[in-house]
């Protein structure tokens, strides 16, 4: 199987994988937020519960090493899942500056210097970039720029931080408006701190030149030659006037190898230690856990003589310490970096050869450790043939070690969690048998029968209500009487156009404008919605007499029932929170508070059908076939309209009408007086029959008080009831723990 083929189908065995870690992760963070409500319950018990044994127990279940372990545990799943998601191999190019990483990629991916930044002076490369291979495409990149926010979190933020500067900005535009504070006298150190220093302030000087990048979209595509402005700190012949890298995260790159059966692999380009500044370390780590497959280090030693530095040693533990589940020497080569004697660095064989017997001694362990010239196609492309040979025989072993690291820590927290729950389980002594005993027969004689209790005071008081207002039912409703007489008068005082002192003009006028035919029956309409309006106001009548009269039945449930410990409202409002405390089971005794809740009488229901019959008198309606065909007559028509009436005979013709609906509309609602003490009285024998006389309605009853006992007899079982409350509670943040931690919910690999 060639090497494309086994690329392949490495990636495509990793794809499943990842989803299943997507599963687990979900999982963890759904245990996390469960364990965080469990630590709130037992730090509220703790608070709460006087018994010092148990508040002892309970401060032994530490949650604190558990939540650490899952949040390293998310960190360690991403960087898995990015792994096994990748769609190509990535192999990390990894060395301090000046040692030949952007000549051996070139070498690697056929790209020049115009792409990939390299130089003889200054450091020259400025951001990361990934180079993909793709087969038959024109070169091109993709640009990642940081945000405002992001620039400044990730990148500005840490230099005031590291460098103990004061007054942090807090947006960029402070930033670049604000002169840098002085660096401290005393901070540790001198050279380092200050070479710090001054790459802050080549952010700050040269702000104006890349601050517009970070409204640009993420990923811009560029074209071949516009790579380098990006990616580097310099032009190709030396002059360092580019300053968009500072204001990229990342570029990636796809173009086609020269080794085009390389398959599906991409190049890390990292820029040397010390290249860019505050961060190197940090990011090279991040990059190596999160995006890397393979790490090849780049050294090239001096002709002149050379030897492994500290910095060198730095430089390996800083890779090694990125991924500790694998031991970098598995997944590592190193290339020392042989130079031709016509190089700038000269002939340096012998020295390549005295740091390869060396290497091990200053404990630097790489799988292979060669020697190949950088700057040689050839040679290169052997190289890349190696690791890729190395690579796709061993990566799956690789990835089942890795796994299963993860996968044994994932089963640590399972246990973990295990422990702490067993311990929760049994932290909270559980009533006995005789406490029940005791609290059920103390409620049964607090609710009682017929002879006595709760229930007794309950239906003797509504039944005494329900007798009061069976008398009253026959008693004409004073406030709606008064409504009705205040409604008349003001008919009476505004007769609308029949007020106006200048009536016949205006009737004239709009005859004029139309016709006699259509000012009648227009005036007409106006008249009708004038006295239509004038009873709108009984409507809050109705609304109070049906809420005096809720409350009364509020008065009995606070007073007698107790409930005023659940609610403190009134009328309609009271029945509405009830319900809400009332078990779904007892079906009947909520049905019975919402029907009086939702109860209601209206202006619109009761009254204005009423109006609307002696309004005929005002209504202009043509006569119509009846079902056998006979023609319908309307009401008889005060005035006949023809094209001699004038406007003194339609405002007379009004005026008889307006009279007419005046004078047999009041007795008409005299006569309906009553009807609203029917209707409430009708209302509260409903609800009496709802929620006292139903069979098995005192079950009901019971369920409802025993679950609010707590609440309505406080002074009883307040205390006992609290609790049990609280033990439900914690009872019920325990299990939430426990439905989630199943171990099968934290496997991805068998």
């Amino acid at each position: 199987m060639d090497v494309t083929t086994r690329i392949a189908n490495i990636i495509e065995k990793r794809k499943p994988l990842a989803h299943k870690i997507e599963g687990v992760e979900g999982n963890l963070k759904t245990l996390s937020a469960a364990l965080q409500r469990l630590k709130e319950r037992r730090d509220y018990l703790s608070s709460r519960i006087g018994d010092v044994n148990v508040i002892g127990k309970l401060k032994e279940i530490d949650f604190s090493h558990i939540q650490l372990a899952i949040a390293s545990e998310l960190e360690a799943l991403t960087r898995l899942k990015n792994r096994f998601s990748r769609d190509t191999l990535n192999i990390g190019v990894i060395g301090r500056a000046r040692q030949g990483k952007s000549r051996l990629l070139q070498s690697l991916t056929g790209l020049s210097t115009a792409e990939i930044p390299d130089g003889d002076r200054q450091h020259c490369t400025g951001v990361r970039s990934t180079i993909r291979h793709r087969s038959n495409v024109d070169t091109y990149g993709e640009v990642w720029f940081h945000t405002e926010r992001s620039f400044l979190d990730e990148v500005i933020i840490p230099y005031y931080e590291k460098l103990h500067l004061s007054a942090k900005p807090l947006t960029v535009e402070e930033f670049a408006n604000t002169p840098l504070p002085q660096l401290p006298q005393n901070i540790p150190g001198y050279a380092e701190p200050g070479a710090m220093y001054e790459h802050l302030k080549r952010y700050h000087s040269q702000f104006e030149q890349y601050r517009h990048l970070f409204k640009e979209a993420s990923p811009k595509v560029i074209q071949k030659h516009q790579i380098r402005e990006y990616t580097a700190q310099d032009t190709t012949d030396g002059q360092r006037i580019l300053f968009n890298y500072l204001a990229v995260k990342e570029v990636k790159i796809s173009c086609t190898f020269p080794n085009t059966n390389v398959g599906k692999i991409a190049l890390v380009d990292m820029p040397g230690l010390g290249d860019t500044g505050l961060g190197d370390e940090n990011r090279l780590i991040q990059a190596l856990g999160k995006d890397i497959d393979f790490v090849l280090f780049v050294r090239m030693p001096k002709s002149s003589g050379d030897y492994w530095a500290d910095v060198d040693v730095k430089l390996y533990d800083a890779a090694r310490s990125a991924l500790f589940e694998l031991p970098i020497n598995l997944w590592s080569f190193l290339v020392l970096n042989q130079t031709s004697l016509n190089s700038s660095n000269g002939d340096n064989v012998k020295n390549c050869h005295d740091l390869l017997e060396t290497i091990r001694e200053k404990y630097i362990l790489v799988e292979k450790c060669l020697i190949t010239n950088c700057s040689d196609n050839e040679a290169t492309n052997q190289l890349l043939e190696a690791i890729l040979d190395y690579l796709t025989n061993q990566i799956s072993e690789f990835d089942n070690k890795y796994s299963s690291v993860c996968q044994q820590r994932l089963v640590k927290i399972y246990e973990s969690v295990n422990v702490a729950l067993n311990k929760a389980k049994i932290i909270l002594p559980q009533g006995s048998e005789d406490d029940y005993l005791e609290t059920e027969e103390l409620f049964s004689e607090l609710f009682g029968n017929h002879d006595g209790g709760w229930w007794r005071d309950i239906t003797l008081s509504l039944q005494e209500l329900r007798t009061e207002l069976w008398y009253q039912r026959q008693i004409p409703d004073e406030e709606l009487h008064e409504g009705v007489i205040a409604a008349i008068e003001s008919c009476e005082q505004d007769k609308g156009i029949l007020s106006s002192e200048n009536a016949l003009e205006k009737i004239n006028t709009r005859i004029m404008m139309s016709s006699a035919f259509r000012v009648y029956p227009d005036y007409q309409d106006e008249l009708r919605v004038l006295i239509s309006h004038k009873f709108l106001s009984l409507d809050q009548s109705l609304i109070r007499k049906v809420e005096s009269v809720k409350n009364k039945v509020v008065d009995i449930f606070k007073s007698k029932g107790k409930l005023n410990n659940l609610s403190d409202t009134e009328g309609s409002c009271f029945f509405t929170e009830i319900v809400n405390f009332i078990p779904e089971k007892s079906v009947k005794l909520k049905a019975g508070f919402q029907v009086l809740g939702n109860f209601q009488l209206s202006y619109r229901g009761l009254i204005l059908p009423r109006i609307r019959h002696h309004l005929d008198g005002l209504t202009n309606i043509s006569p119509i076939a009846g079902q056998y065909g006979q023609m319908l007559e309307p009401v008889d028509k005060t005035l006949a309209i023809s094209k001699d009436t004038t406007a003194e005979d339609i405002l007379t013709a009004l005026e008889i009408d307006y009279e007419k609906a005046i004078n047999t509309i009041q007795p008409a609602l005299e006569e309906l007086l009553c009807e609203p003490g029917e209707a409430v009285y009708a209302m509260v024998e409903e609800f009496i029959d709802n929620v006292i006389l139903q069979k098995d309605i005192q079950k009901e009853w019971k369920s409802f008080l025993r679950k609010n006992r707590g609440n309505i007899w406080s002074e009883i079982f307040g205390q006992k009831e609290q609790e049990k409350q609280m033990k439900e509670e914690w009872v019920q943040a325990v299990n939430q723990v426990t439905t989630v931690n199943k171990q099968e919910y934290f496997y991805f690999v068998q």
